[in-house]
């Protein structure tokens, strides 16, 4: 056992000890691997086109905007690229930085969606961009002898590095910075076996793994999480490939990189004690920070100020019972710990892990897979707080859709998937226009009137929409020594090695998530016995959330042929297990019951009482005022029934859902439902997914 001591104020200890468990085993994980997306071919009708726009249209349509290009009112400084000449070039303190201080950080999480974009589709003219981009990268690292990287920071208040001596963490980033320029070079490497941008994270990386941790190294943390799994999934890249140390022109210590990771994890809640961000204010927390105050010496020698329940840090990750603060913030820093619970195999770490995600999708979900209900501080609001003009960035889900990826990586159970899929479908897709150039920030359930934008002065969710939608097809499918899953329903190809070393093809052709028919073919190299497990989603069982926070039932049951003859379901962990001794050609075929279903919420969700939405496989859907006349005084007709029907020519082609309303004169009148996703793309008339019910 590893012991890092952390300085506590003085009234209440001076020490305090985290728990860390044993050295990771040789394999590392949960035994679950999941395949590279350059290993799974995508050959979907709902998917390769929405993938091959976002690649084609908006990773440029990003970069140009970074680049200060179509903007509406671009200013001096609007190239977020010349923020990394200017420091390329030794300017420090001038006083001028092109966007905000996380700005560095989405550049690197741009980078890292592309490179998994690229990675399954090759294209020469974007990886020359992304290229230049690197070499102005490294160029401005290189100005720095020690490694460091932060243009803000450079720019700005040099002399703050991490946050220190009078600077901000909270606001400069330069953690959270680091952290996704980790990333971007690993998932680059990945991608196109180029070790340049790699270096460049690695030399920070080591920068920072030398600088932080336990005394008598400084007590930093990220105020903004994302750096703790990037640190863990750097551990793993030169864990898992000793000879890529021999391409990186600077020393590699990669337990080091686990070490610095769990520091961070376990050091939340280990500070000085102030400020007391929720009594103080703002205002004052900061300038307590600003002024130094956390240097007093009853403080110790190891001091840091508090960042509060805004970044996960009033109590240590143990003791936390709930998920609070900033929903990005949280949702990454659970995503983290999840990642560092893999390697390190820690009950601590699991349990606490488990119990996050189990009060954010039983008590502070919000039916499209969304979080973080308040607009202050953009955070999680209390258990069942859960309105329908909620703020749910983009961002948020996006985190929560990696949380859920990462336990079911943990514990092999499906309904961490079925929350992937809710997020994926509805709070995550709806990020984006259908043209591929505008975008969301919040993404409340009811509005009256909510237009997307082609650019913000806080872009931070086309990034992080690029970085969910270009892993999306390394989920799809998973393995566990024999035991191959199928996690997904997208028409796809795939190949994977079993633990004898048989390899097995397994395709996918579907007509998801339009229709429920899904034919998968499973072709190993010899005749061999073992377990597929196929995904039965919670919505298809009648079980719209595992915890009972939203209700709703189907008419129709799920169904299971192998070779057109029909086998009962065997479930285990949300799982269809079928063993049997498979052969080139065998065809499984689900059929899962995608029709309108009405979809109610717990008793203790007081704003959502008398109300229903529209859901139809794992689409939730909304009434558009377009489409409703007097969308506000609608009530939907509990006793009528809902058909559904494709329509090629709206909206990309959708599935559409019909009922009937009464009107405030109580009239019944027909209604129209589209899927949430694809609401603001036409007239900007407003939006309902929760719809008052009929008595």
């Amino acid at each position: 056992m590893r012991t890092y001591r952390f300085m506590f104020p003085v009234l209440l200890a001076m020490t305090a000890t985290g728990s860390l468990t044993a050295k990771s085993s040789d394999k590392g994980g949960s035994g679950i691997q999941f395949p590279e997306v350059s290993q799974v071919k995508i050959e979907d009708a709902f998917w390769k086109p929405k993938l091959d726009l976002w690649q084609k249209v908006t990773v440029n349509d990003v970069f140009d905007k970074f680049e200060g290009k179509h903007l509406e009112h671009p200013g001096k400084f609007c190239n977020t690229f010349e923020n990394f000449d200017r420091v390329a070039k030794g300017e420090r303190n001038i006083g001028q930085h092109a966007g905000a201080p996380w700005f560095d950080g989405l550049v690197y999480e741009t980078i890292r969606g592309v490179a998994d974009l690229m990675a399954r589709q090759s294209d020469v003219a974007l990886e020359k961009r992304v290229d230049g981009y690197i070499d102005r990268i490294a160029k401005a690292q290189a100005s720095e002898p020690n490694g460091y990287i932060d243009t803000y920071t450079q720019l700005m208040e040099a002399d703050h590095q991490w946050g220190e001596r009078g600077g901000m963490l909270r606001w400069q980033h330069d953690v959270y910075n680091a952290g996704m320029l980790v990333e971007a070079g690993i998932h680059y490497y990945n991608a196109t076996g180029k070790t340049k941008l790699l270096e460049v994270a690695t030399r920070c990386a080591n920068l920072m793994a030398g600088y932080m941790g336990a005394f008598p190294k400084k007590n930093v943390v990220p105020a903004h999480s994302g750096p703790e799994e990037a640190l863990v999934k750097l551990y793993i890249i030169y864990k898992n490939n000793p000879e890529l140390k021999k391409q990186i022109n600077v020393p590699v210590a990669e337990q080091d990189y686990l070490k610095l990771a769990e520091f961070w994890i376990e050091g939340r809640g280990h500070h000085c004690g102030f400020p007391l961000w929720g009594t103080w204010g703002n205002p004052s927390a900061e300038q307590w920070i600003r002024d130094r105050k956390y240097e007093a010496p009853e403080f110790g020698n190891h001091t840091r100020p508090s960042w509060g329940d805004y970044a996960q840090d009033s109590i240590p990750l143990f003791e936390q019972k709930t998920i609070e603060g900033h929903a990005v913030r949280a949702t990454l820093f659970a995503t983290g710990a999840t990642a560092a619970a893999l390697e390190n195999h820690s009950p601590e770490y699991i349990a606490a892990v488990s119990r996050l995600w189990d009060n954010m999708i039983g008590k502070r979900m919000f039916i499209t897979g969304g979080v973080g209900a308040v607009h202050f501080d953009e955070k999680f609001g209390p258990d069942y707080f859960l309105p329908t003009d909620a703020y749910l960035e983009t961002c948020a889900a996006v985190g929560a859709g990696f949380f859920s990826q990462r336990m079911n990586e943990l514990t092999g159970d499906a309904k961490y998937m079925d929350e992937l899929e809710r997020t994926l479908y509805n709070n995550v897709l709806t990020g984006i226009s259908l043209s591929g150039t505008q975008y969301t920030y919040q993404n409340p359930l009811n509005s009256a009137k909510h237009a997307r934008w082609s650019w913000h002065d806080c872009p931070c969710c086309p990034p992080m929409f690029l970085k969910m939608m270009s892993a999306m097809p390394g989920f799809i499918y998973s393995q566990k020594g024999s035991d191959v899953y199928v996690n997904l329903f997208v028409g796809s190809e795939t190949e994977m090695t079993l633990a004898d070393r048989n390899r097995v093809r397994l395709t996918q052709k579907t007509g998801y998530p339009w229709e429920g028919v899904v034919t998968m073919t499973v072709e190993p190299e010899k005749e061999k016995t073992f377990i597929l497990k196929v995904r039965i989603p919670g919505w298809a069982q009648g079980v719209e959330n595992p915890y009972g926070l939203y209700r709703s039932e189907v008419r129709s049951a799920v169904s299971l042929k192998v070779n057109g003859k029909s086998v009962p379901l065997k479930i285990f962990k949300g799982y269809a297990e079928i063993q049997r001794k498979w052969k080139k050609g065998d065809q499984v075929e689900l059929i899962l019951p995608v029709q309108p279903r009405l979809v109610t919420a717990n008793e203790a969700v007081a704003d959502l009482q008398d109300k229903v939405a529209i859901a139809a496989g794992p689409f939730v859907y909304c009434l558009e005022g377009c489409d409703n006349e007097g969308l506000a005084d609608l009530k939907v007709d509990m006793r009528s029934p809902l058909s559904i029907t494709f329509e090629k020519g709206l909206l990309n082609g959708i599935n559409v859902i019909k009922g009937q309303a009464l009107d405030k004169t109580g009239k019944k009148v027909p209604v129209t439902a589209i899927p949430y996703y694809a609401l603001g793309n036409r007239q900007d008339k407003g939006y309902a997914v929760w719809i008052p019910a009929s008595k």
